[in-house]
């Protein structure tokens, strides 16, 4: 599942003026790319993404992330519910984390991650796995990553309106960077089944809503593949942040550091990006609020810095 923000504007807008869509310049690239998807520039360590707009783009909560990271140096890392690779290729260059591992369950996002690491030639740090967040300890081992992040989904279903309902999803066993053709794609007709959704969410819903994992979900697995002492980052809503802490402070991930994300100095926060030690003793540090517009619509000093530097 991919990133999301408080709007759709902010979902789409960041990488659009330094889009590269793809003109065929590269028989390398070429062979990467499936119809309708595009190459976009993350303008970061000449970094590359691909991106297909029928699926999820991802948002700034995924760039965000990336950068509340403080761990330099790890020996793992996770990505839950990777989307198409973005926060692994992020974080590949801003730390040093020697193995980078996106975990994803839907087929053509894992596809798409797959493609993005060749594309930035990382396959030998960067890996992507296709599977369940709910089954995420039987295919990793317990306590074996130092660094875990999540954008989970950040809607219980039920709340809001689902989006579509024009593709399916199947299980299918975990597959690897580098091995593309154990990512099967989607039958269409296949139903979700267990989470109360009628029809077929598409991979927009999927993203947003809670129907594949919820919050328990996230945590408990976040828990279990966490050493003690290493880190896990989240992002989500404020207006769930006390069920949030409660659900960390529960499975032993204590929250060390939090910060709000506000649009415009003026509005309510939309985002908050938390940092939790697995084990760590009860102390939290709330951190000065993020700004993301100033009054003219031009992103504060702060947020260019995020992106650009």
């Amino acid at each position: 599942m991919e990133g999301k923000t408080g709007s759709d504007r902010d979902n789409r807008s960041e990488y659009r003026n330094n889009r590269s869509e793809y003109k065929g310049s590269s028989a390398e690239d070429g062979s990467l790319l499936r119809p309708g998807e595009r190459i976009d520039d993350l303008q970061r360590g000449g970094l590359r993404i691909i991106q297909d707009p029928s699926l999820f783009c991802f948002g700034m909560d995924a760039v965000l992330l990336s950068a509340y990271v403080r761990i330099k140096k790890a020996r793992r890392g996770l990505d839950m519910g990777t989307g198409n690779g973005i926060i692994p290729l992020l974080l590949s260059d801003r730390t040093d984390c020697a193995s980078l591992t996106g975990l994803e369950i839907q087929p053509e996002s894992a596809g798409l991650a797959v493609r993005s690491i060749a594309l930035n030639g990382l396959q030998d740090r960067v890996h992507i796995v296709q599977g369940d967040i709910r089954e995420a300890d039987r295919i990793f081992a317990p306590a074996s990553f130092d660094l875990i992040t999540c954008n989970p989904p950040y809607r219980a279903v039920g709340s809001g309106r689902i989006t579509g309902t024009t593709s399916g999803l199947t299980r299918t066993p975990a597959g690897t960077a580098g091995d593309v053709s154990g990512l099967k794609q989607a039958q269409k007709g296949v139903t979700v089944t267990g989470s109360g959704i009628p029809g077929e969410p598409d991979p927009r819903a999927i993203a947003r809503h809670e129907i594949l994992c919820t919050l328990d979900d996230v945590v408990r697995a976040a828990s279990r593949l966490l050493r003690p002492g290493g880190h896990f980052y989240m992002v989500h809503r404020p207006m769930r942040l006390p069920e949030i802490l409660t659900k960390l402070c529960s499975a032993g991930l204590e929250p060390k550091r939090m910060r709000l994300v506000y649009p415009h100095a003026d509005k309510e926060p939309n985002m908050v990006l938390l940092d939790c030690v697995r084990g760590g003793a009860p102390e939290l540090r709330v951190e000065p609020p993020l700004i993301v517009y100033e009054k003219d619509g031009t992103y504060t000093p702060e947020l260019k810095q995020i992106y650009y530097e």
